[in-house]
């Protein structure tokens, strides 16, 4: 065999081989377990592999040539919508960063609405936002900040799961948040200073109220403790008038001791008496007088 001939020949099982293999890269293809592929006939979708709620991975075959594979996530799928600034009911403007969490259902009708991820994730960014300052402008500062937060976010994610399925864009709205809501720098000193008077006034009507009811409670004690001395000293009244109509000189001698420590109790009090006054007459001769 002659040179010339041994080059062609070697020359045609290179093309061969290259054709091969070229063959064989446009007819094998592999589908990850995390990935479901969507097979194109000349542009038209044909079948889906490893469908979500499937689980077919691995080497897959098609048509050379005539048939292409788009491979899309089968995971839940995280969106971030830019930060969007929006109004309340009150009309004070607040910084609003979500998130979205979807899962490809369907690729065909994924891919005949977006085409590409970069699209899907342009219209999802713009629906988000237009349901979002639909529920926001309903709510307050305070409930969108705090209190109502949760709820709200509740009506967003049902609007936007509503929206989706009415335009057959074949995924599944896994959760909807807020990630952060803020006031813009402008409005913070101004928004911080009224709800401070806001608080100041309602702490100033608690004050308000305990004290009122610290007095009722007050009043109520002291009419209470004003009746059970009364009747003490009704009880002490009948007791002593009972004991005094039984020994008259014991009534005598406890009025006396009653007299002196009126008198001379404090320790301050001058007395001018004679020596043998009847008002000392228990000091020397005692209560048998």
């Amino acid at each position: 065999m002659s040179v010339r001939m041994k080059q062609s020949t070697l020359i045609a099982i290179g093309v061969m081989s290259a054709a091969v293999l070229i063959t064989l890269s446009q007819t094998l293809y592999i589908v990850d377990q995390t990935q479901q592929a969507l097979v194109l006939q000349i542009g038209n979708p044909k079948r889906v592999v490893n469908k979500a709620g499937t689980n077919h991975p691995g080497l897959q075959a098609k048509i050379p040539f005539l048939e292409s594979v788009v491979k899309f996530d089968k995971r839940s799928i995280v969106l971030e919508p830019t930060a969007e600034e929006v109004l309340a009911s009150n009309q004070e403007r607040l910084v609003v960063d979500a998130f979205l969490r979807y899962r490809i259902q369907d690729p065909l009708q994924y891919y005949r609405a977006f085409q590409t991820d970069t699209n899907a994730q342009s219209r999802l960014d713009r629906l988000v936002t237009s349901s979002l300052r639909q529920a926001l402008g309903s709510a307050t500062t305070e409930q969108i900040i705090s209190s109502n937060r949760a709820a709200i976010m509740r009506i967003v994610r049902d609007d936007v799961d509503r929206r989706v399925k009415a335009s057959s864009y074949g995924i599944e709205i896994v959760d909807l948040r807020i990630k952060r809501a803020d006031l813009p720098e402008a409005n913070k000193l101004r928004v911080f200073n009224r709800m401070n008077t806001q608080r100041q006034q309602e702490a100033r009507q608690y004050r308000a109220e305990g004290d009122q009811a610290a007095q009722t409670i007050l009043a109520t004690a002291n009419k209470e403790a004003a009746t059970t001395r009364g009747q003490g000293d009704a009880e002490k009244a009948r007791i002593m008038a009972q004991s005094f109509g039984q020994d008259p000189g014991f009534a005598a001698f406890y009025r006396t001791l009653k007299a002196y420590e009126n008198s001379l109790a404090q320790g301050d009090t001058t007395l001018v008496l004679s020596p043998d006054s009847d008002f000392f007459r228990y000091f020397e001769q005692g209560p048998g007088r």
